[in-house]
C-alpha cells in the first residue's frame, strides 16, 4: 500500500505550497523525491538529474508565481519534480508512455511549461526572449532559466549570456552544477567551475563583505557594492559570468532549502538592472543511494526495483546496433591508427565509451557541442585522419551548417555514424531521427547509407573506412538487431549498389533502412494472396543505384519505396530519377512510403510505426491499394 504523504497529497499546484513553513517545505521535498523515484521505477526515464533539483524546484515554486513568472528548464531531464508540483502529479506514472506525459517540458502539455525543451542549452536564449518580450510589453513578471553544468558547455549558452549581458535585461539564470551531466562534463568550463568551488577564501570573503554591507547605511551601500565587486575580482581573478555582464552569486548548496529560498527571494526582489547568475552545487541522484553512486547509469533508466536499484534488462540476446557499431569500429582501429572516435557528450549512448576504453587517446568527447564536433572532425580529416563522428540523428541537426560548409563543400572524408535513426519510442518527436536522409542526401559529395540489419551495418562501416574522397554517413536504428550472423571486417559493399532480396513480378518494393524485415513479412502475407512483389534493399540513398532502379521500373508495373524518414529523402530521389528518365510515362505507377508530415508523439516504437503505416500490415495494404488502382485504370482504358 502506498504511503500517505503529509503535504504532497494536498499539493496540486504551486499556489498550494505558498503558506508552508521552511520546515514543512523540507518534508514536502522528501515526499516529492520519493514520489519521483517510485514513478520512474515504473515508467523508466530520466532519474538522476531530477533528484538533484528537488529542493531547487520547491524553492522556485515557493518564491516565484508560476505560470505568471516563467521558469524555463533546460533539456527537460530535470523537470519531473516540476511536473509533480504543477498539476501533473496524478499523471506522473504515464511519463513517456503513449498519450502520457512527455519526458521533457512541453508547451501543449501545461501552461507551467513556457518553452519546450528536449535538446540541451536552449534555456538562456529562450528565457531571454521571454524577458525581452516582458520588457517591451512593460510586464514585470520574472523569468528564470535553469541550466546544467553539462548544458552550459554548448556555444549557444554563451551566445545567450553574451547577449543578455549586453542587453542588460532582468533575467535570473540558475546554474545547476552537479559535476556530471550525462557523462562527466568535459572541457575548460568544468575546470573553471572546480577552481571556483575550491576557493575557500572566496567564501569567507563573501561572508565578511555581506556583514560589512549590511552594516552600511543606504548612503554607503553603492560604494560597498563596488568594493565587493573589486574584492571578488581580486580574489577570483574575475569571473567569466561577471565579464559577460551577469551579477554572479555562489556557489551555494543546492540542497539547502533555507539558503535557496533566501537567495532566490533576494534575486526576485533585486533592483539590479541586468541578468543574475545563481550558481548552485547539487548532487545528481540526491536522496537515492543507487543513483548517487552510479554516475551515469541512473541518468536515464529502464524500469527498476526501488529496493535494490536493479534495472530491468532487455530479454533479447541479440546485439544492439550501437554495440555492433562500437565493436566493429574497434576492430578497424586496432589495424588503423588513423581512426578517431568523436562524440558530443553521449559516449555511452553512441558506444564511444567502449571505443574510448580501448583507445583513450583516440576518442574525443567534446561536450554538448555538435557544431564543434563536426568541424573538429573536419580538421582531423585535413591531416589524413579518419574521424568517426557518432551523433544521434536528432542532434546532428544542430550542426547542419557545419556539415554543409565545413565538410561537404570541402569534400572532407568525415564519417558520420548516425544512431537513433527513425522513430525512437519514449523520447518522442524531439529525439526521432526523421530528417537526416533528407538533409544529407540533398548535399553534393555525400555518400548516404542505411543499414537494414546489423550485418549490413558492419559492411557499411567496413566500406566507410576506405571512403577517402568525401564525407559519408551510415544510419541505424535504436535497439537490437534481428540476430543475423555478423560478417568479418573485410567484407565491404560497392558504393551505390543495392541488392535484390527476393525476385517477384508486377510490383517492386525498394526499401531503404531498417524496415526490410517488415517488407519481408508483408511479402509473405501477400504471397498467400497470389501477389509476389520483388523486394530490394537499396542500401544507398546517395548515390542511387540507378541501374537497379531502371531494372525495377522496366520489369514491373509499380514501384513502392519505403524509408524511415521525411519527404525529400530516398523516395524523392528515386521519383526524380524516374521522372528525368521518362520512366513515369503512364505505364509505371510509383508510390513513396515515408513518415507523415507531422511530429509523432511518444509510444512504443512498434505502435508508432503502425500508426504511420510503416509496419508490415501498412506495407501490405499499400501494395494492394496500388495494384487495385492499376486494375481500375486498366479497365477504364
Amino acid at each position: 500500500m502506498k504511503k500517505k504523504n503529509i503535504y504532497l497529497d494536498k499539493v496540486n499546484f504551486p499556489s498550494d505550497i505558498k503558506n508552508l513553513s521552511n520546515a514543512e517545505l523540507k518534508i514536502l521535498s522528501d515526499e516529492v523525491r520519493t514520489e519521483m523515484i517510485d514513478a520512474v521505477s515504473e515508467t523508466g526515464g530520466h532519474l538522476g538529474a531530477g533528484l538533484g533539483v528537488v529542493e531547487l524546484t520547491v524553492a522556485l515554486h515557493y518564491i516565484f508565481d508560476a505560470p505568471n513568472d516563467k521558469i524555463v528548464w533546460d533539456v527537460g531531464h530535470q523537470s519531473y519534480p516540476h511536473k509533480i508540483l504543477t498539476g501533473r502529479k496524478d499523471k506522473i506514472r504515464t511519463l513517456r508512455k503513449g498519450e502520457g506525459l512527455s519526458g521533457f517540458t512541453k508547451r501543449s502539455e501545461s501552461e507551467y511549461d513556457p518553452f519546450g525543451a528536449a535538446h540541451s542549452s536552449t534555456s538562456i536564449s529562450s528565457a531571454l526572449g521571454i524577458a525581452v518580450a516582458n520588457k517591451l510589453s512593460k510586464n514585470s513578471n520574472n523569468v528564470v532559466a535553469v541550466i546544467g553544468d553539462g548544458a552550459i558547455s554548448a556555444g549557444m549558452a554563451y551566445e545567450a549570456m553574451n547577449n543578455a549581458g549586453y542587453n542588460k535585461t532582468k533575467l535570473i539564470v540558475v546554474l545547476n552544477d552537479n559535476d556530471m551531466s550525462i557523462a562527466k562534463p568535459v572541457g575548460a568550463m568544468r575546470t573553471y567551475l572546480a577552481k571556483m568551488l575550491s576557493g575557500k577564501i572566496y567564501f569567507s570573503l563573501r561572508e565578511t563583505i555581506k556583514l560589512i554591507t549590511s552594516a552600511f547605511s543606504k548612503r554607503f551601500s553603492s560604494k560597498a557594492a563596488k568594493a565587493e565587486d573589486f574584492l571578488r575580482s581580486a580574489v577570483t581573478g574575475g569571473t567569466l559570468f561577471n565579464s559577460l555582464g551577469f551579477y554572479y552569486i555562489g556557489p551555494i548548496d543546492g540542497h539547502d532549502l533555507d539558503t535557496l529560498i533566501s537567495v532566490l527571494g533576494n534575486a526576485k526582489e533585486s533592483n539590479y538592472n541586468g541578468p543574475i547568475m545563481i550558481h548552485i552545487k547539487t548532487k545528481k541522484g540526491k536522496g537515492y543511494e543507487f543513483a548517487e553512486k552510479s554516475e551515469d547509469k541512473f541518468h536515464g533508466v529502464s524500469k527498476f526495483n526501488v529496493q535494490t536499484g536493479e534495472q530491468e534488462k532487455s530479454k533479447s540476446n541479440k546485439p544492439s546496433y550501437t554495440k555492433v557499431f562500437a565493436n566493429t569500429l574497434i576492430k578497424h582501429a586496432e589495424n588503423d591508427s588513423k581512426i578517431i572516435g568523436i562524440t558530443a557528450a553521449m559516449p555511452s549512448g553512441t558506444g564511444m565509451d567502449l571505443f574510448g576504453k580501448k583507445f583513450p587517446n583516440r576518442m574525443f568527447d567534446v561536450g554538448i557541442a555538435e557544431q564543434h564536433a563536426v568541424t573538429f572532425a573536419g580538421g582531423l580529416a585535413t591531416e589524413g585522419y579518419k574521424p568517426y563522428a557518432a551523433i544521434y540523428s536528432t542532434f546532428l541537426q544542430r550542426a547542419y551548417d557545419q556539415v554543409v560548409h565545413d565538410i561537404a563543400i570541402q569534400s572532407l572524408p568525415v564519417r558520420f555514424a548516425i544512431d537513433r535513426a527513425g522513430l525512437v519510442g519514449a523520447d518522442g518527436p524531439t529525439h526521432a531521427g526523421s530528417f537526416d536522409i533528407t538533409y544529407l542526401s540533398t548535399l553534393p559529395n555525400f555518400v548516404v547509407m542505411a543499414a537494414s540489419d546489423e550485418a549490413e551495418l558492419v559492411k557499411m562501416i567496413n566500406t566507410s573506412v576506405y571512403i577517402n574522397d568525401g564525407p559519408c554517413a551510415f544510419r541505424y536504428p535504436r535497439g537490437n538487431g534481428i540476430g543475423v550472423e555478423l560478417p568479418n571486417i573485410n567484407e565491404k559493399i560497392q558504393i551505390g549498389k543495392g541488392r535484390v532480396i527476393k525476385e517477384g513480378k508486377n510490383i517492386a518494393i525498394i526499401n531503404f533502412g531498417a524496415r526490410l524485415q517488415e517488407c519481408l513479412i508483408a511479402e509473405e502475407s501477400l504471397s498467400k494472396k497470389g501477389i509476389y512483389p520483388t523486394i530490394i534493399d537499396a542500401r544507398f540513398a546517395k548515390p542511387l543505384d540507378e541501374n537497379l532502379i531502371w531494372q525495377a521500373a522496366t520489369n514491373h508495373e509499380s514501384i513502392i519505396t519505403i524509408e524511415e524518414g521525411s519527404i525529400g529523402g530516398f523516395g524523392s530521389h528515386v521519383s526524380h530519377y524516374l521522372s528525368e528518365n521518362n520512366l513515369l510515362n503512364g505505364r509505371l505507377k510509383f508510390r513513396s512510403m515515408i513518415l507523415p508530415d507531422k511530429f509523432i508523439d511518444q509510444d512504443k516504437p512498434e505502435l508508432m510505426y503502425k500508426y504511420v503505416g510503416l509496419d508490415s500490415k501498412g506495407i501490405e495494404l499499400k501494395v494492394i491499394d496500388l495494384l487495385n488502382s492499376n486494375i481500375i485504370l486498366q479497365k477504364k482504358n
